[in-house]
């Protein structure tokens, strides 16, 4: 989990730069959390939903790039179902199918009385190439 830990804190640095923090790694599956900041929030005082999509965007690239083959969003779509206002939003993607092109993950995004704040859905084209970490 180290290597893939290090390869995404250098190579996504826009995740970085929001302060997302990479909990756990495993092949299809991925969690972080991001604890909410004043630069997170929009005119209503509550997380920016783009806040909140980028959390999930980047559990959805870990797990979708978590066996080692280079993985392109294609699809994804966000339902936000309740407006956190402060504390720690957690983000858990799980694969949910995967074939030799295609791979489709959902991703649930809570705070931290573990009330859903939203739903993403992502599929992924399957790249020839592959990335240079290992999980295990």
């Amino acid at each position: 989990m180290e290597s893939i830990k290090r390869f995404f804190s250098t190579e996504d640095i826009f995740a970085q730069h929001t302060g997302i923090e990479l909990q756990d790694v495993q092949l299809g599956c991925a969690k972080a959390k991001m604890k909410i900041e004043p630069f997170h929030l929009n005119g209503a005082k509550t997380v920016h939903g783009g806040a909140i999509f980028t959390l999930a965007d980047f559990v959805f690239a870990v797990a979708s790039n978590s066996h080692g083959k280079l993985a392109m969003g294609i699809n994804t779509s966000i339902s936000f179902v309740k407006a956190p206002l402060s504390g720690i939003l957690y983000a858990e993607a799980k694969e949910q199918s995967r074939n030799s092109k295609l791979a489709s993950y959902s991703v649930t995004i809570t705070d931290e009385s573990g009330d859903v704040v939203a739903i993403f859905q992502g599929m992924v084209y399957l790249k020839k190439e592959s990335l240079e970490f290992n999980i295990n």
